[in-house]
């Protein structure tokens, strides 16, 4: 059966397309400023046209065209044969950090922290928005502002936040505890509207709608639940997957057996760490393939990857089914994933802004260079909007140049006794190179070794071994969401479809800004993508899939886009034509940090040094942060790691 054409699914409407319209204006400006003055005034430059605002910008954003041709060419050894010799700038800072992530501007933070206000620090960035991750979506439909979280999501980690990380959130005026003042959890519950589980016809044999019994692994705006007896009845009698499937998925859930008798506890999970959930369920517990494919996406959320990849140690430790009889003590047994680990203390600590953790890199530049963002709270921050011809002016002690890609980090002499080391960047077509006592990289770490190419081998392999996992944070804002309300969804797992999650916005307010009560309402819904490679190392599957995001075009995405939401919600009179206002795909081919995985790294069962440890050792007056420092996606590590960047330089 074929689908719907271009036409049905809107590909010929216009939609909000602001990447393109700006793009070319900025573009169009960028070609023709006197680039070769940039020498007297790395302030000049695309960021000071009134245009220029990357919040509101819609189309490939997050890693978007241009943001790493340059890092691409480094890495295919053919960029210093055209780049020209570097203009010296004539800079000199204290300190220069590689990366505007919420790592980068930490690190800027806690070094201004203890070298004074006068401390003149220059952070670059590759991309035309500082955040890194932390990617805030705007959009205005039908006259109301909309806002979207396009990278990091919440101040959340599966373990407490250390005394540093959590400082620091309280420096920057945040009451984690006061969340509940501004979310509203019962607006989509009021309505009737549940987690809901999407079975396509490629998967399953026939696209049905059907209530999620047990929603958990990845839905933002869903609370993870013990399995209801009467939903689990109710999603088996009308699920298409094989009578054997139902009857084995309902063993599973009631069934209290030991599938490995005879062995202590201990045992026991360590022959889960070294076999797949997915295998598990298949060669062990003995379940219908349909029960496979049904939970093969679950992790995409947490992992990038499919249960495939993901241990049964770590399935239990999420609360998979199948587990009950197998008498396994509470404890984290050698090899979990910390996301697996259950933390009370660390739960309870949660907080979303309508722009996920942009609000955290917007609070951290307002206090970097307070002229940026106006206000002074928390909660005016949501709406204020930056200005960001200001922030690469010489007169300030902290200068964030954006569009500006690290090519090569050295120190002036030999690293024992050099006092300055020399970054050379690439922007507007040019090399450039600035002097500062100290660098911190901040940036993603298997770009490191081919912009400081005196660490030492160890090192550098190390660094090279943080694959990050590539994946799509796509915001479709829609002119209403009547059609979730008519097929009672608020949240859609959907195991075999192209996004394997879509989220109708988590229900915040505050500082002004209100989010949608009414089903006729305009709305951000977000969807998710892993991109992966089922059966494959996972190593691997992060390489394949990193390829096909950058290899994919805005146009097939917004084709798979709007097919799949017309699918899901056509029975609710969703029409992909006349409802989405626009699409922002967020895709990040270098996203969450390389988390280790007890069924590919010995090490993080065997114990002994980890390539982390190894990869972030200070060398000279160049030290090392960003998330990847600490095998560890979340905000928490990326502030723990720029705390310990700096004390590294300032104990040196």
């Amino acid at each position: 059966m074929s689908g719907p054409g271009d036409r049905e699914l809107g590909m010929h409407r216009r939609i909000t397309r602001r990447d393109f319209l700006n793009g070319v204006a900025v573009t169009a400006g960028a070609s023709v400023m006197p680039w070769h003055l940039l020498a007297a005034d790395q302030g000049a430059g695309p960021e000071k046209s009134p245009n220029y605002y990357p919040p509101a910008l819609t189309g490939m954003r997050g890693s978007h065209p241009g943001s790493f041709d340059a890092a691409h060419s480094l890495r295919d050894g053919t960029f210093w044969d055209a780049a020209g010799k570097p203009i010296n700038t004539g800079e000199s800072y204290d300190l220069i950090v590689v990366g505007g992530g919420i790592s980068g501007l930490a690190a800027a933070h806690f070094y201004r922290k203890a070298a004074g206000e006068k401390a003149r620090i220059l952070v670059l960035d590759n991309h035309d928005d500082f955040g890194g991750h932390a990617k805030r979506n705007e959009f205005r439909v039908n006259g109301v502002f909309r806002l979207g979280f396009g990278g990091t999501f919440s101040i959340e980690s599966p373990a407490p936040y250390s005394a540093v990380a959590k400082g620091m959130i309280e420096e920057l005026g945040i009451d984690v505890p006061s969340f509940r003042k501004y979310v509203d959890k019962n607006v989509y519950r009021s309505l009737g509207l549940h987690p809901k589980i999407f079975f396509d016809k490629e998967t399953f044999g026939v696209d049905r709608l059907v209530i999620n019994p047990s929603p958990r692994g990845g839905g933002e705006s869903e609370d993870a639940a013990a399995t209801s007896l009467e939903l689990l009845k109710q999603f088996l009698a009308i699920a298409p997957i094989a009578e054997q499937a139902k009857r084995d998925l309902q063993r599973l859930y009631e069934e209290r057996k030991d599938y490995l008798p005879g062995l202590t506890s201990d045992e026991k999970k360590a022959k889960l760490a070294r076999m797949s959930y997915a295998n598990f369920l298949k060669d062990v517990a003995g379940v219908h393939a349909d029960i496979v494919k049904l939970y093969q996406t679950l992790p995409h959320g947490l992992f990038g990857v499919g249960f495939d990849a993901v241990s049964a140690q770590d399935a239990w430790g999420l609360g998979m089914p199948g587990f009950d009889g197998m008498k396994l003590d509470p404890a984290a047994g050698k090899g979990m994933n910390r996301d697996a680990i259950p933390n009370e203390e660390a739960n309870k600590y949660f907080f979303h802004f309508p722009d996920g953790n942009a609000t955290i890199a917007r609070l951290l530049v307002r206090k970097l260079i307070p002229d940026v963002i106006p206000g002074n709270s928390v909660s005016d921050v949501v709406l204020s909007k930056a200005s960001y011809s200001k922030l690469d002016r010489s007169s300030s002690s902290v200068r964030i140049r954006l569009n500006s890609t690290a090519v090569r980090v050295k120190h002036l002499r030999d690293a024992a006794s050099a006092k300055e080391v020399e970054v050379s960047y690439a922007r507007g077509g040019k090399v450039y190179t600035a002097k500062a006592k100290n660098a911190i990289l901040a940036c993603w770490h298997v770009v490191i070794p081919y912009i400081c190419d005196e660490l030492p081998d160890k090192q550098k392999e190390a660094l090279a071994s943080a694959q990050k996992v590539p994946l799509l944070y796509t915001n479709v804002a829609l002119r209403n969401w009547t059609s979730f309300q008519k097929v009672g969804a608020s949240s859609v797992h959907a195991p075999g479809m192209y996004h394997s999650y879509v989220n109708l916005d988590l229900p915040v307010s505050m500082g002004g800004y209100e989010c949608a009560r009414k089903p006729e309402e305009p709305i951000v819904v977000h969807m998710m993508k892993a991109a992966c490679r089922p059966g494959k190392p996972v190593r691997e599957q992060h390489s394949f899939g990193r390829m096909e995001l950058y290899t994919t075009t805005f146009e097939t995405m917004e084709r798979k886009i709007r097919d799949q939401l017309a699918r899901m919600l056509g029975p609710g009179g969703f029409d992909p034509a006349r409802d989405v206002a626009a699409i922002t795909v967020n895709r990040w081919p270098h996203g969450y940090a390389y988390e280790y995985n007890s069924l590919f790294d010995s090490f993080w069962l065997d114990g002994g040094e980890t390539p982390c440890e190894v990869a972030r050792k200070t060398f000279g007056r160049i030290a090392i942060a960003n998330a990847d420092a600490g095998a560890y996606a979340y905000t928490d590590e990326a502030i723990n790691q720029a705390w310990r960047a700096v004390g590294d330089i300032i104990k040196s």
